[in-house]
Parts: C-alpha cells; structure tokens; sequence
C-alpha cells in the first residue's frame, strides 16, 4: 500500500452527495435564491441517515463559489451563495464530525470558471490594465484554452509556481477549516508534477489528510506514483460491473478485477457502481434481480467504496450527452432526509455495507477466482488469514454454495441452503 494514505482510510465508506443538486440549488431549477436561503444545512437532516446506512464519511461534490453547476468555480475560498455562507460550510462539518463521519471536498483546480477573479485579472495583465501573472493557458490566437470543449471553462497554467502555491494555500484552509481530505476533479487532465509539488506540502501541514484523483481511463498506477495522490477514481471496475452484469459475461468482471488487483499493490482505488456524472446504477442494469449484484461486488472487493447519494434508496436517472444532461442524476433530495419505510434497496445497501464495516481487511484484500462462467462468478477476497467467498448467480439454474457459513444473502438462497439461489448471490466465510 501507498505510504501517504492516512491509517483512517481502511475504515472508509463514503456517501458522495452533489450538493447543489440535492438542495435545489442549480440555477435553471427555478429562481437563484440568495446567500440567506442557507439551503447547504438542508443535508443535516442527512447525516443520520449516512450513519444508520453505515457510512463512514461524507464525499461533498462542488460547495464554492461558481457560476452554474460547481465546476465552474469563480471563488475557491467562498461557498456557493445558492448554498449559503462559510457559517453553513462550518455547521456541516461539525454536525457530521459530531456523528464521526469524515468530510470530503470537492476542489476544481484544473480549470476555472470564466467569470472567476482569475480570469479577470489574467484579462486586465494581457490588456495592460494590471502587472499581474497570466494564469491561464492561451493558445495561438491569444485567447484562453477551454476544457474539453467547454468555453466557459479555462484552464489554469500549472507551470507557474504562484498557482502551486495557490492550490496549496486553498487546500490547507479548508482542512484547517475541518475538512479531512480532497477530491481533485478532473487530475488526469492536471501534470502529475503539478499535483507533485503541491500535495506533499499541503500534507506537511495536514498529515492525515486523504486525496482522491479523478481518472477516468489511463495508467492509474503510474499516476499515483508521479503525482503522490493516494488513490484514483475506479472507471475501469465501474464499466465492468454493470457492463458484464448486462451482457451476462462475468468473465469482464473476472478480467477487470485482475487490474484490480494489480493497483491494490500499491494503492487502494475508490471504487464506486455510480456518481454524479454517471447513469444511476438502478437505470444502468436493466434486470432488476440483478441491481443487488453491483452492491455485493462494490461491498466485497478491495478499495475504497462509495456510495452515490440515492442509489441506496434504488433512485433512478438516466445521463445524456447534452446540456442540463446530467440534471436527471443530480436530483434533489428531500428536505428532511430520506423515508425509510420498507425500503428493499436500502435494506440491501445496510447489510453489506454492515458486512463491510465488520470486515475492514476488505480494503486490501485481493481477488481469486473459484468459478467462472458467462452468469456465474464465484470468487474468494482475502487478505492474509482473513477470507470470504463470494457467490454471483445470474442463471435462470441454481448455483451450488461453496461449503462455510453463510455471512449475507438474498431472500430465496437464504430460503435454499446449499445452494445460490437463480439470479442470486451470497457471502461466505469458509
């Protein structure tokens, strides 16, 4: 394992939330209320249920100051007025560490928002009106290198030493503000000696501080190494799940979580079946007896798992490739936190999250496989002397159990002993 991630990171089971969403907050979702609405304390309610859930933490999508959907920062070192204040930011991490869970923000630090301070000041330098530093890319034509197709972003110069030092000087005020670690958006677009450089110092100053890169596709071992992050975001596990649990070829997932293994040698992914830029894992698997499979492998294999907010209430949503196209898996959530009556999908998340809680070895453990065919994978995770054997049935046939006692299951293998019942799974010590 990495030697920079925190010892509390074994333990860790995050509840992702995107936050404007989820309050009501995203400006084309009617009138931009005010900095008094105080909409971010609107998850406080939340938190309890991220407890019984059996969560660890809390994984904060974008909460600073930006134009429309948090991406876009203008003000790194201000919360989003559609949000609330600093106070609010304060009353939720205090609120949430009250309740022992760990904090996780959101920094954007690849690209800025057009209408950030930055890209003024870098206006009036280019335009004489100012001595200071340019610090963004321009391309030929002299004007600013938007992200990915996106104008209203731009794109930081990650050459300069003052944007180092900027990074690092947001990054410790809001750990010294409460926060316990931080996703970095869009890292694989960033130099890796860019994160070189300011990672270590921020954990000089906070030695228990957690960073999570986002990496969509790529060498992710080589990444963590260069850049010193402690961990990426899994995509490649994420296709495989539901991908192989569609075309009932276990043999991608089989495939995938090899690679798996591979990274945990030097560092534990956070692993995920959903995010907020991604179709909700109850829209993406299109057999609902086979939902509950994604959870059980997200819950039994190494790394560091997370939860999208909703998926655990089987919330659906569907992403599309236009503007506004990922309002569907952003949705607002209700003010006073969930209703939990009789809810299957939510019985479903607690106890294999509960399994995971009891089972911390989990985090590095590695992958064997035991059975495998196009709708059969059973597979043994261990670490060490610590082991379970996991049993995915997605036959219309039962699938023998592996001999041992059976920690967790669904309803009709439970009802069978011996035996995983058709489109089933189990959990095994053996």
């Amino acid at each position: 394992m990495g030697t920079t991630e925190p010892d509390w990171v074994r333990h860790a089971i995050w509840w992702h939330v995107y936050p404007l969403g989820a309050v009501g907050a995203v400006p084309d979702h009617g009138q931009r209320p005010g900095p008094d609405e105080h909409r971010l304390l609107r998850l406080v309610p939340w938190l309890d249920h991220v407890v019984t859930l059996g969560a660890s933490g809390i994984a904060l999508g974008p909460v600073f100051a930006s134009s429309t959907h948090g991406y876009d920062t203008v003000d790194h070192l201000r919360v989003d007025p559609r949000l609330g204040d600093e106070g609010d930011l304060d009353t939720l991490v205090a609120e949430a560490h009250r309740r022992g869970l760990k904090v996780l923000l959101d920094g954007v630090f690849n690209h800025v928002g057009r209408e950030s301070a930055i890209a003024r000041r870098s206006v009036d330098a280019i335009e004489g009106r100012s001595d200071d530093e340019v610090w963004l890319v321009r391309d030929a034509d002299g004007g600013f290198v938007g992200f990915e197709g996106h104008d209203a972003l731009v794109t930081l110069d990650h050459s300069l030493p003052s944007v180092v030092d900027y990074v690092v000087r947001v990054m410790n005020h809001w750990l010294e503000r409460g926060a316990d670690g931080w996703r970095l958006d869009a890292a694989y677009a960033v130099p890796t000696s860019f994160w070189a450089q300011v990672l270590p110092r921020v954990r000089a100053e906070h030695p228990d501080a957690w960073f999570v890169a986002e990496v969509i596709h790529g060498d992710y071992g080589a990444f963590v190494a260069e850049s010193t992050a402690d961990s990426v975001t899994q995509y490649e596990l994420w296709k495989a799940i539901w991908s192989s649990i569609n075309d009932a070829n276990l043999w991608e997932l089989a495939w995938a979580l090899t690679r798996h293994d591979g990274f945990l040698e030097s560092f534990a992914p956070q692993t995920f079946v959903g995010n907020h830029d991604t179709t909700r894992i109850a829209s993406m698997i299109t057999d609902p007896r086979h939902r509950p499979h994604a959870v059980v492998v997200l819950c039994t294999v190494g790394g560091t798992p997370t939860v999208y907010a909703g998926d655990e209430l089987g919330l659906t949503g569907v992403k599309e490739e236009r503007e506004g196209g990922d309002d569907a898996v952003r949705q607002e959530l209700a003010a006073g936190g969930p209703d939990d009556a009789d809810n299957p999908v939510l019985r479903l998340h607690r106890e294999l999250i509960g399994l995971r809680r009891r089972h911390p070895w989990l985090h590095r453990a590695r992958t064997t496989q035991v059975e495998l065919t196009n709708t059969a994978f059973v597979y043994e995770v261990r670490d060490g002397d610590d082991a379970l054997v996991v049993a995915l049935n997605l036959d219309d046939e039962p699938l023998s159990l592996p001999a041992g006692e059976v920690r967790a299951c669904d309803d009709a293998s439970r009802a069978t002993p011996g035996v995983v019942a058709p489109h089933g799974w189990a959990v095994v010590a053996p």
